[in-house]
């Protein structure tokens, strides 16, 4: 029987299992194995297949979305561009990278994306995205793809255009859209947020987190505090779970 899995290093807190129960009970495959791999080095990947010839597909989750590419025999156009892998294809001894990411992010940002354009009128809105690693990535891709200007804040200018201390008043007052790339908050580490002017949001900010466990972060948190719309990533998970499907199937 097919088989497929997620790897990653910290995989407890994980909703890929049922929502992957979900998908294969509709697709009449009812009973799929769908497993957690906890990797201390992405190096073991190879070692993984090996023991599991079965795998059909993969999900890659933090920290392995860059690393695992070198590993690849191949790449899809998407994530060849973005730069991350976040899906694998195990095909006649192949193993194919894809980005499905973008799928997830661009049903959860759409809503957001057309309040702030109604709201801000003629004002283009733009975003902050906070963090620099391989779901930044798939998130940039899809804000330029909606025409949206933004800047990656990160813990130095090698890898983002503002660092941490750099977002203030003007900043925050320009960009109104902040969306969580980091692990900050992320079970079990919940009492943890990116480092950031909290005082300083809005009722017209919208912070998106792509951490779904906890449901509320200490981030959306803060901006449900402040009176601004928040969302957490349950929703990009289980698209990118569907789009996950079509490019194993």
């Amino acid at each position: 029987m097919a088989q497929y899995g997620l790897i990653g290093r910290s995989l407890g807190h994980s909703r890929s299992p049922g929502i992957f129960a979900s998908i294969f009970a509709r697709e009449g495959l009812a009973g799929t194995p769908y497993g957690l791999f906890e990797l201390e080095r992405v190096e073991d990947l190879p070692a993984l297949i090996d023991r599991h010839p079965d795998l059909r597909g993969l999900n890659v989750t933090i920290p392995y979305k860059q690393a695992v590419m070198p590993l690849l025999h191949g790449l899809s156009p998407e994530a060849a561009t973005v730069g991350a892998v976040n899906c694998i294809r195990i095909q006649d001894g192949r193993w194919t990278g894809h980005n499905t990411d973008i799928d997830g992010f661009r049903a959860l940002i759409a809503p957001h994306l057309h309040a702030l354009s109604t709201h801000e009128g003629a004002l283009h809105p733009r975003a902050l995205v906070l963090g620099s690693g391989g779901a930044s990535r798939a998130v940039a891709w899809v804000l330029r793809e909606a025409g949206l200007r933004f800047r990656v804040v990160s813990r130095n200018h090698e890898r983002g255009d503002l660092t941490w201390d750099q977002v203030d008043r003007t900043v925050l007052g320009v960009c109104r859209l902040l969306i969580n790339t980091t692990p900050l908050g992320m079970w079990p580490k919940v009492d943890e947020a990116p480092p950031l002017p909290y005082e300083l949001l809005t009722a017209r900010h919208h912070l998106v987190d792509l951490i779904y466990a906890p449901e509320e972060t200490l981030f959306l948190r803060h901006g449900r505090e402040a009176g601004a719309t928040v969302a957490n990533g349950l929703a990009m998970l289980r698209e990118q779970a569907e789009a996950a499907w079509r490019w194993w199937r």
